[in-house]
């Protein structure tokens, strides 16, 4: 009886480590037949001298664990001859304390493997995750079952990941990185929006409602064509929800970035001029054949369908993958994008990819960032006087389209 006690108590001690572990309990075992060879190697070396690094061995050492009693035996097997048994009486300090790190090791290696397996499954879902710290520029989420590493090409502009903040992020990717493979997640990627809204309405979830194109820049604005097919179903009305309610939990949850929702159209003229919304009363003329656009805008709609910095345009010619050229009445170009634009210093013509990538990592991705961080800038990088002009004159140049926007507004 008392045997039978012992048996069931050692395999309830297993079948805890692997739960708390969320591991398997045949992982748990493997670990402790390591940790035993791993002593054995440890205590009695002679045992291994005929092995050679790099080398297949010629004698095969394994472990029997009774899952039973709790009990070991560690058998030699020579490639020609027959197993030996050469289980010591008992392990020294040392080989204990060799034992004890590999176990601790190999479930850790175990439990590692049970977790990325879990979020290979789910690559493209939204997870609840918690900022832990930052690594480098690396911001560490909590995923609940394990970590995430959410790279600085993946935050969104203009946001803070202080220890404790909860955020909604994506399972984008498991990549190699120098630490062994790490779960990627992302606040940045368009897919992001995508699976708030499929969270927020039904119809988009079960289908109804298509999303047909997206184009985004992370923390600051997307634009969304949908489009649906059946009958009594409004697609821009589900998305936007009664009284604006559901998507607005979307813009709570991407930290009020602002959302435009515009309907898919088949007539491309059509398509681009609810692209370019805010602005109306826009002629549009298509050349399908190279896939560019004129649009004539009234004076007073100008700056409504270039948007600050560009973005509106910019973000139309990668809703609808058109170069888009933007005009007065009377033919004088206000913006010329060709939609593979990034942020708005890639509209600066002559900008060196060295320093546009300095401003990247600056975070400086916007005249306005940049003039707020301009003298740091400086002090920072040292600039060919080129780029120091280029970059000195759009600043000029925002400056003033900056102060008339305020006089306006002060009118």
């Amino acid at each position: 009886m008392a045997q039978q006690v012992m048996r069931s108590g050692f395999m309830a001690l297993l079948e805890q480590v692997a739960k708390e572990r969320s591991i398997e309990v045949e992982a748990v075992v493997a670990s402790i037949e390591a940790a035993i060879e791993a002593a054995l190697r440890k205590d009695r070396p002679e045992l291994f001298e005929e092995e050679v690094e790099g080398e297949e061995p010629t004698v095969v050492f394994f472990v029997e664990l009774d899952r039973n009693e709790g009990s070991a035996r560690i058998f030699r097997l020579p490639k020609d001859g027959e197993r030996e048994d050469v289980t010591p009486a008992g392990f020294g300090r040392i080989a204990a304390q060799t034992a004890k790190n590999v176990i601790f090791q190999k479930v850790r290696e175990a439990e590692r493997d049970a977790m990325l397996a879990n979020y290979r499954d789910r690559i493209g879902s939204l997870v609840q995750g918690t900022i832990l710290r930052y690594d480098g520029r690396n911001a560490v989420v909590d995923l609940g079952r394990g970590q995430g590493l959410m790279p600085p090409e993946e935050q969104m502009r203009g946001e803070f990941y202080r220890p404790n903040l909860r955020v909604v992020v994506l399972i984008k990717d498991i990549r190699d990185t120098v630490r062994g493979e790490q779960v990627i997640v992302s606040r940045a990627d368009k897919d992001l929006v995508i699976k708030l809204f499929e969270r927020e309405v039904p119809e988009m979830a079960s289908g109804a409602v298509e999303v047909k194109a997206i184009a985004r820049e992370a923390g600051v604005r997307t634009k969304m064509a949908v489009f649906s097919d059946q009958a009594g179903v409004d697609p821009v009305g589900a998305c936007v929800g009664q009284r604006g309610v559901r998507v607005q939990e979307v813009i709570r949850d991407a930290n009020n970035e602002k959302i435009d929702i515009i309907q898919y159209s088949e007539n491309i003229n059509d398509y681009l001029k609810s692209a370019l919304s805010p602005a109306e009363s826009l002629v549009v003329e298509v050349d399908k054949k190279n896939m560019t656009a004129v649009v004539t805008a009234p004076t007073d709609q100008i700056s409504l369908a270039v948007g600050r910095g560009g973005q509106n345009v910019r973000l139309a010619a990668k809703l609808t993958g058109y170069q888009i050229t933007v005009q007065t009445a009377e033919g004088t170009t206000q913006a010329k994008v060709t939609g593979a634009e990034e942020y708005e210093i890639d509209q600066l013509k002559g900008l060196d990819p060295e320093v546009r990538q300095m401003l990247i990592d600056e975070r400086a991705t916007t005249l306005e960032d940049l003039s707020r961080k301009w003298d740091t800038f400086q002090e920072r990088h040292e600039l060919a006087a080129d780029q120091v002009k280029l970059l000195g004159d759009a600043l000029a140049t925002f400056q003033v389209e900056f102060d008339e926007r305020m006089a306006q507004k002060l009118v």
